[in-house]
């Protein structure tokens, strides 16, 4: 089957994705023959009725956000090379990742772009900001009615406290980022199955 997946992605094709990404040849050859088993359309894309049927992402109680992460703007499929490029932030930095040169774009899976990643899971709205609204949504999503209303109010005042610098009772992505500086960002947002 491998031999399959990998004949029906152009070398050209490997190489750009290989690029862009930091996949290697099998990874990206494996990863295919996995998008085209999700591709039950058989159309070259996937949609977030393919995604809903992966049992990991079913059960997340966040697997609405991270799929819709795999989407563009206003875009309802996504080819190989969009699924690739989002996936490439779960990839786990190696040592030849940190030592890239500085003239090079920033690899996918830096730990900035894994926040960015994570960051845009909470920010709903996309205005750059996590709100209060916000982050108690996503916290309903995770613990679903397992806490009252008034423990998530209170872990979300609490989080926004710490986190909020500017006293625009909001968290920014630096702000994100100064929080979670001491977590181990890349080894929690690595998926294992890539190596």
């Amino acid at each position: 089957m491998g031999s399959r997946a990998s004949s029906l992605l152009r070398d050209e094709e490997i190489d750009d994705i290989k690029k862009e990404t930091g996949f290697s040849h099998s990874q990206i050859t494996r990863l295919y023959s996995r998008f085209t088993s999700l591709d039950k359309g058989e159309n070259g894309t996937l949609s977030r009725e393919d995604f809903q049927r992966i049992p990991e992402l079913a059960i997340n109680p966040l697997g609405d956000r991270i799929i819709n992460a795999f989407f563009p703007e206003n875009e309802d499929q996504v080819n190989f090379r969009g699924f690739m490029r989002t996936l490439a932030h779960f990839r786990p930095i190696e040592d030849g990742d940190k030592n890239k040169s500085p003239q090079l774009p920033e690899p996918l899976n830096s730990r900035n772009n894994k926040l960015l990643f994570a960051f845009r899971l909470y920010d709903l709205d996309k205005d750059d900001k996590i709100s209060r609204e916000e982050l108690l949504q996503v916290l309903r999503m995770m613990v679903g009615v397992n806490i009252s209303d008034e423990q998530l109010g209170s872990i979300a005042d609490r989080t926004i406290q710490e986190a909020d610098q500017d006293g625009d009772y909001s968290i920014s992505f630096m702000e994100f980022q100064k929080v979670l500086e001491k977590v181990d960002v890349e080894q929690k947002m690595s998926i294992r199955f890539l190596h």
